[in-house]
């Protein structure tokens, strides 16, 4: 190779540093919106230092791809996408929720980012990346445990003894009495219906302040499938006694202006909606009675439909961004032939 040449991304680079610039310039306006709208003394800085991360990702991930060569997304523009003067459509503690939630993704969209980066400078920056989501993750959870606002998950009896499963009613026991639910099965049951909890507040908001009727309707069918979703997950937690978390129902204001553009609301569900696959996948691989992967399959097939539904509101209406892709050798190779 020759001396100081710069090794060309590869593929797999290209897609994160691409998705990544999608996700930043979203949150810009997202989290702009939020910061114009906030009071509360202790969160509006936190907001302020999670729009800082996404402004710098935004330059930084644009840079990259500028500079080899790579045609920038469109992306999420503060002039197109977001009226700052709009009313306050969530709360602040709503917000918090929301930036905690989304560092939480941030962790694991990172790690893998990093998993894959080859090139030293982006292996350099997805772990800065990583760090920095490190960072906000424990200050907006440690912010949500100094106001009360942090739902812990249940606590279990300490463990006495060592013990091994014994009957195969352990994972196929699925007309009788069920056993009690095991710690991971637990904690999958417990983030999904927050995840769900916070998704409906999020899209109850949209619903009231999207402009097309046909965006609308997608919103409360969303809204729908996310509380039968949360319910499902609190059924199976009260069958073994268990608390559910709260609901964010009530951290909704009811402002009905045009706040962010239906293409802005579609994209968040759109993704939002396809990480529940992932979630509910994961739930599947931990879950060994049989009744919670039964559960999590229909639940699987519901989001799919679901999100067929999204991604064909956003070609109709020019609104999904085509990802970079291999070259179609055999349309090339027909060129000649024209």
């Amino acid at each position: 190779m020759e001396q100081g040449k710069q090794v060309r991304l590869t593929s797999t680079e290209i897609a994160q540093l691409w998705t990544q610039y999608m996700n930043d310039s979203a949150s810009v306006c997202m989290l702009t919106y939020f910061l114009e709208k906030a009071e509360d003394a202790e969160i509006k800085p936190l907001i302020e230092h999670a729009l800082e991360l996404s402004q710098m990702h935004v330059q930084k991930t644009s840079a990259i791809l500028t500079e080899e060569k790579n045609q920038l997304p469109h992306g999420f523009k503060l002039e197109e996408d977001v009226d700052i003067t709009a009313p306050r459509l969530f709360s602040d503690t709503y917000v918090l929720n929301f930036i905690h939630n989304m560092a939480k993704i941030g962790l694991t969209a990172y790690s893998y980012s990093l998993s894959v980066s080859i090139r030293a400078d982006i292996t350099d920056f997805y772990m800065e990346c990583l760090s920095e989501t490190q960072q906000l993750y424990k200050m907006s959870k440690d912010l949500l445990l100094s106001k009360g606002l942090y739902s812990r998950p249940p606590f279990l009896p300490n463990s006495e003894d060592v013990e091994y499963v014994e009957t195969k009613g352990f994972i196929w026991d699925f007309f009788g009495e069920k056993r009690p639910l095991q710690a991971l099965e637990i904690t999958n049951l417990y983030t999904n219906f927050q995840r769900n909890a916070l998704g409906a507040a999020t899209v109850a908001g949209f619903s009231q302040v999207a402009t097309s009727k046909e965006v609308t309707q997608f919103f409360l069918k969303l809204i729908k499938g996310a509380k039968n979703h949360a319910e499902a997950f609190a059924n199976k937690l009260e069958e073994s006694n268990l608390p559910v978390p709260l609901s964010w129902g009530s951290e909704v204001t009811n402002s009905t202006t045009f706040t962010f553009s239906d293409k802005l609301m579609m994209f968040y569900t759109a993704a939002l909606t396809s990480l529940s696959v992932g979630y509910y996948g994961k739930a599947i691989a931990q879950s060994p009675r049989l009744d919670l992967s039964v559960m999590y399959n229909r639940l699987i097939l519901e989001v799919q439909k679901l999100s067929e539904n999204g991604a064909n509101i956003l070609i109709k209406n020019k609104w999904m961004e085509q990802p970079p892709m291999a070259p179609d050798r055999v349309e090339l190779a027909k060129k000649n032939n024209r």
